[in-house]
């Protein structure tokens, strides 16, 4: 598995997997089997780097096409390697995660999906993550089954919501003094639209809204979409934090 520094030729496309019998993400959908997903890991210990690596590159839909162990070196092993989801570490010496996914985020072009790795159920990084791009975290003490599962459901474009821990991070600093009400945000979408944006924020998936709403899980995705493309956000997860900062979603309600 290459690290930051190394140099080689120009990434090639993978053959296309079989889709992995059994495999389901968040939403309910079988991972995706037209082409397989290229993960980079970011962490500045060698060993979380050699075993997340071994595992993920173990899958049939996935391959592990580079490494690095600090924030500084990820624009460019994004340049050279094309990853299409980065595990990235929130604590690193000389440039944090935060930092990184923003400067990930400010490259020109398609960006890879990010998902924050994390020691700690309560780092006071993760929103401000969220916020800077990242489709969401998972902590470094997850199960292999669950490290799987959240690759291939961001590779869909899903947000990592589906953790309980996820949504509290999301009410503790989103509800917190420095995040400001924007209500004005709400007055481009319609009365149902906010009604599936409200739960989109709570975390539910796309069935489970469709259940609450008495509506097609189709008609839910049309109105996501929609949500999306008035609010000029990239995925569920910018979702999630535009419903808190805009004040349609209160902490613990």
């Amino acid at each position: 598995m290459p690290e930051a520094g190394a140099s080689g030729p120009s990434p090639t496309p993978r053959p296309t997997p079989s889709p992995t019998p059994g495999s389901i993400a968040s939403d309910g959908m079988p991972p995706p089997a037209t082409e397989t997903t290229r993960v980079a890991i970011v962490d500045d210990q060698a060993m979380v780097r050699q075993g997340f690596g071994a595992l993920l590159d173990a899958q049939p839909d996935m391959s592990v096409v580079g490494s690095a162990e600090d924030g500084s070196q990820v624009v460019d092993l994004v340049r050279r390697t094309a990853p299409d989801v980065i595990l990235m570490d929130i604590r690193m010496p000389k440039l944090n995660g935060l930092d990184a996914t923003r400067a990930v985020f400010s490259m020109p072009g398609e960006h890879p999906k990010v998902i924050m790795l994390t020691t700690f159920d309560a780092d006071e990084y993760v929103f401000s993550a969220l916020r800077a791009g990242a489709s969401g975290f998972l902590l470094k003490d997850a199960t292999a089954e669950d490290m799987i599962t959240a690759v291939r459901v961001v590779a869909e474009g899903q947000s990592l919501l589906a953790p309980s821990v996820t949504r509290r991070l999301i009410s503790e600093y989103v509800s917190g003094p420095k995040i400001s009400k924007d209500t004005a945000v709400l007055g481009q979408l319609t009365d149902r639209e906010i009604d599936v944006m409200r739960l989109v924020a709570k975390g539910h998936a796309n069935a489970e809204v469709a259940e609450r709403l008495f509506l097609a899980e189709q008609t839910v995705k049309t109105h996501v979409s929609r949500i999306l493309s008035k609010l000029g956000l990239r995925d569920r997860t910018q979702i999630v934090v535009a419903a808190y900062e805009s004040g349609l979603v209160v902490a613990g309600s």
